[in-house]
């Protein structure tokens, strides 16, 4: 077992012992499903299934980096009062397999994101100039659901799971998935009019690089100066230079940054290129206000705005 959920494992004892604290509403007569999520994006697409909040709970906390969650001995409590368990896969959920490790629940359904959609590799056009001394670790880019198309894959999948589940709801469920898709599909049909109409097909990222699925699904091409997850806040000064040199070179108008970003490159490059910084939101997560109130939809339309400028 791994040595630092054993002090978890032991809190846990005390609690189930004890109160038996559970943050989803649970009784002898309560019949709806119990669902976790690990982060936001599975959050958000399991609320737009199941139609309401009641019964549903996120582990990670808003506002925070989901790559640096630490789980907590409420986390396993969670998962072992739960029907389903439903996460993401990816590097920043890394801390889901040692949780689940401790988690007796034989009944518990575990759908994996990653698992409905046809993986890429993180990389970018930048990266093979990286020095020796950077991360060249190959991985599956984690964010599949910037691609609207494995979001739709992925809501099929949830509906599936919950109307087997649950019988009785499937109908209600089944017409929530229907209006998630049909949202889906204009969204995905907006950004194509955005990129089919557009100046240019390049864009930039003067940050980590989470967009892979969503460059690749809509045709263009991106320099960044860090693959999707990467550790690094700044990059050699080689990558800058070529970054400022192509933004000068194409006139590109707009660079990205994203959420919960230190670095300090998009403010260095748009001082040396005149380009505007614009946010990129990967939606790992939201802040605390946001958090209930902004959906996948809102932040994917808000990146559509952002890239009509990028592009223009």
């Amino acid at each position: 077992m791994n040595q630092r959920l054993i002090p978890l494992l032991l809190i846990c004892c005390l609690l189930l012992s004890g109160c038996g604290a559970n943050p989803l509403p649970h009784d002898a007569e309560d019949t709806q499903l119990r669902i976790v999520t690990s982060s936001y994006p599975s959050y958000d697409f399991a609320r737009a299934i199941v139609g309401n909040t009641e019964h549903l709970h996120m582990l990670t906390r808003p506002g925070i980096d989901p790559h640096e969650y630490e789980p907590t001995p409420q986390n396993i409590i969670d998962l072992e009062t739960c029907d389903v368990f439903l996460y993401n896969g990816g590097e920043s959920d890394a801390w889901v397999d040692q949780l689940l490790g401790s988690v007796e629940n034989p009944d518990l359904v575990i759908v994996r994101m990653m698992d409905c959609a046809d993986l890429l590799w993180e990389e970018h056009e930048e990266e093979e100039h990286h020095d020796e001394a950077h991360d060249h670790e190959e991985r599956p880019d984690e964010h599949v659901w910037l691609d609207p198309e494995n979001v739709m894959k992925i809501a099929e999948v949830i509906c599936d799971t919950v109307s087997e589940l649950d019988p009785a709801g499937a109908e209600t469920y089944q017409k929530n998935r229907d209006t998630f898709l049909d949202a889906l599909q204009e969204l995905d049909q907006t950004i194509q009019e955005i990129v089919d109409t557009a100046a240019r097909k390049t864009v930039v990222f003067a940050d980590r690089f989470p967009a892979r699925y969503f460059t690749e699904a809509y045709g263009l091409t991106c320099y960044a100066a860090f693959p999707g997850c990467s550790s690094h806040t700044e990059p050699d000064a080689d990558t800058v230079a070529r970054l400022i040199d192509r933004i000068r070179e194409e006139e590109i108008p707009t660079v990205f940054r994203v959420p919960y970003s230190s670095s300090t490159l998009p403010e260095i490059i748009s001082e040396e290129t005149g380009a505007t910084i614009r946010l990129f939101h990967s939606f790992h997560n939201v802040s605390q206000k946001e958090y209930g109130r902004v959906t996948y939809l809102d932040v994917m339309a808000e990146n559509a705005e952002a890239l009509k400028y990028a592009l223009n």
